[in-house]
């Protein structure tokens, strides 16, 4: 009997080491093709100012992330640009980023790469997930201050809302709001922790690592340093058919098909 109840307990454990080890897999394979978001003023600065996160889609040569990152107007009296940064702690490949489409109400942003990258994300089917779907998202919370080292979160859909962050009362209600609450546009909002940082961290299957969104916002209860130092552990994310028709509107088709 012994000898039983030791076998099973053996077994158990042994898929349970398999079915996390392929999560580390999943989230190996993505972390190569999430950088982050900078804005590079050689003659101003040795280095890029870190917006957000970014990844790279498609054939390599292209990368998302939120409008809100790339939306600084940039000055042309001097040489400044974005960049994607790929890579980690201080071994960072510097990709020139330039946009090339965006949707301000959607908050997503597409940018073609100076140089085709070795690794992209895949996308999932269109349809939207449902509460209850486990998610993950790979991004930089804090920025670069001791180099570039992405980290992955994991939770669940919790819900899927209008694209408006609550507020304590009606009198807080701005008209925009009260607009966005109207609107038929629809998001995912996410029982995990996540940063100012994550901003263009893509949402992803934590079993198969295919996107399924991207990360946008956080719910602060406070002010802004309140989201580091006591993060609610609400967020938001875009859902992947906004993104999917904004890269159909610059040509660039990144549908994958529904597998029978």
């Amino acid at each position: 009997m012994f000898r039983i109840v030791m076998l099973a307990m053996s077994l158990i454990c042994s898929t349970f080491a398999k079915g996390e080890q392929s999560f580390v897999d999943v989230v190996s394979d993505v972390t190569k093709s999430v950088g982050a978001i900078g804005l590079f003023t050689p003659l101003k600065d040795k280095a890029p100012q870190i917006l957000g996160t970014g990844f790279v889609i498609g054939d390599g040569s292209w990368a998302l992330t939120n409008y809100h990152v790339v939306d600084d107007i940039l000055d042309p009296q001097i040489v400044q640009h974005y960049v994607l940064l790929l890579g980690e702690g201080q071994l960072v490949k510097q990709v020139k980023a330039t946009v090339v489409e965006f949707d301000p109400v959607n908050d997503i942003a597409l940018l073609k790469l100076s140089a085709a990258m070795p690794d992209a994300l895949r996308c999932a089917e269109e349809e939207l997930r449902k509460p209850g779907t486990e998610i993950a998202f790979t991004g930089f919370p804090i920025g670069a201050v001791l180099g570039l080292y992405p980290a992955t979160h994991r939770g669940y859909i919790s819900a899927i809302t209008p694209d408006a962050i609550p507020v304590k009362n009606a009198n807080q209600l701005s008209i925009q709001m009260l607009q966005r609450l109207s609107s038929k546009k629809l998001i995912y909002q996410l029982d995990a922790v996540a940063y100012p940082g994550n901003s263009g961290s893509p949402l992803f299957d934590p079993k198969t690592g295919r996107v399924l969104g991207m990360i946008n916002k956080v719910l602060v209860k406070d002010t802004k340093e309140s989201a580091l130092s006591s993060p609610t552990g609400i967020s938001y994310a875009i859902p992947l058919p906004y993104i999917l028709a904004l890269a159909d509107r610059a040509g660039l088709d990144l549908k994958t098909k529904k597998e029978n």
